[in-house]
Order: C-alpha cells, then structure tokens, then sequence
C-alpha cells in the first residue's frame, strides 16, 4: 500500500508541475489563522481568498463534493485555531459539527461559499468577545477598541482618556490595574505583534518595517523588538520565515500603526 501511494505522489507531483499547478505555500495558508487566532476580522476575506484560490487540494471528481471536502478541511483547522485564541473547546467543536451538517445539505458552490464565510465570521466574533471577557471594565474595553481602530495614527494619553470617557491619570492605573500593563505598553504590545506579522508575512525590508511602524530609526526598532524575543528583527524572520521567502503572487500583509503619547 505504502509503496502504492509512493508512486501515486511521485506521479501527481510531475502532472501538477507539468500543468503549472501548485498546492498554496504553507505561508499563505497561516496568515488567515494567525488573524483568527487575534480575533481579527480580516480572516474573514483572506479566508475567502485562500479557499477560492486555485491553489486548493483536489480531493474529489465531483465538484460540489471537492467543495465539501475543502469546507470540512478548513473548519478543522478554523476550529484548533479558535481554541488556541481563546474560545472555549466545547464550543468551537460543537459549531464545528453544526457547520459540517449544514454543508453536507447544500445544493451548490455558492451557498457553500456563504456557509463558509458565516462559519469563518462566527469563530473571529466569538475569539475576540472571549478576549474581551477577561473582566475588564468599561474604559479598559473601550481603550482597547480605540488601541485596536487607531493603531494607523498617532495615540495620545488624551485622546485614549477621550475615547474611555475618563481623565488620563485614571485610566492609565485603571488599565494598569486589569491587565498588568500601562496604556503605553499595551500599544507597545501591538506594535511588536504588527512587527512579528509583517516579519513572517510581508516582503518589506527591516528598515520599511521600522519605518511603517514609527520608530525613530531601524537601530530603536531593533532595541525595542530584541526586549521583547530577546533577538533582532533579521534572526527573528530567519528563524520563523519559512523557506525565508513567500511566493512572489502573494500580495503582501501590510500592517500600519502609530506613535503613542504617553
């Protein structure tokens, strides 16, 4: 059987090669888990994207069938990935068996792709409500979301205070208080994991990263980024790049955030 299968790949590797086909890199198919896993809603597109592609798996004869096959590969791994997140395990395993029952009654590719959009869209809520959930007051909520739609600009300890609807000195012993972290760090925080994304993910060079995220200099990216992985920028995209090069079609993760005023 073993050896069976052995010539049946060494086969299917010259056909794909012959015909121009490839599988996704495993590169491509992590960012959309790495957004799940954060809660983030841009899995939902770049879920899309992946699943669409024409870089999936052929995994039957019959269209509608290959298509179910896929769905349940991906609510799979939607769900691990959810789980490591934060969601509770029983949970994401039992909307995992929902979802699998209503693909298994659809009729065509296009409400199995609204299925799949659904499923994608429930897991990122319900990791980023489960976040939310760690007994965290009002203001601390409500910096966070201002922390999370305003990375691209300029925060400052009065318009973080603003948005909290509290006084600046509050807030930052408030936040402090629930989440062990000062106001500063916390955006500290998301700057380092935008860093770490667009170390694995994009194609910018260590100075356009440094750059993209408003440090002064490639030498205090460098400084603040070692602090935290107690390495640099370049040793931390050797070893986690994968291959240290994505597949040039892919379209790079961009990722924008701003100074803090702290």
């Amino acid at each position: 059987m073993k050896e069976t299968i052995d010539k049946k790949v060494v086969y299917l590797e010259y056909m794909n090669r012959e015909n121009s086909f490839r599988h996704h890199s495993y590169n491509e198919e992590m960012l959309q888990y790495d957004y799940i896993k954060k809660g983030d809603l841009r899995a939902v597109e770049e879920a899309r994207r992946i699943f669409t592609s024409d870089t999936v798996g052929h995994l039957s004869d019959d269209p509608l069938r290959n298509w179910q096959y896929l769905f349940i590969c991906s609510v799979t791994l939607v769900t691990r990935f959810a789980i490591e997140g934060g969601m509770a395990h029983e949970k994401a395993y039992t909307a995992s068996d929902l979802y699998i029952q209503q693909i298994d009654k659809v009729r065509s590719k296009e409400e199995l792709l609204d299925i799949h959009r659904d499923m994608v869209t429930y897991y990122v809520k319900q990791i980023a409500k489960a976040k939310k959930e760690q007994v965290f007051s009002k203001p601390v909520v409500l910096s966070m979301d201002y922390i999370y739609y305003h990375l691209h600009e300029t925060i400052s300890g009065r318009s973080l205070a603003q948005a909290a609807g509290i006084n600046s000195s509050y807030l930052c012993t408030l936040f402090k208080k629930e989440t062990g972290r000062t106001p500063f760090e916390y955006i500290t925080d998301r700057r380092m994991e935008a860093a770490e994304n667009m170390l694995i993910y994009s194609e910018y060079s260590l100075s356009e990263i440094a750059e993209i995220l408003s440090f002064s200099s490639y030498s205090h990216f460098a400084r603040v980024f070692r602090a935290y992985h107690n390495q640099s920028p370049k040793e931390y995209q050797r070893t986690n790049y994968r291959h240290n090069a994505i597949m040039k079609d892919i379209e790079p993760s961009r990722y924008l955030t701003g100074t803090t005023g702290f």
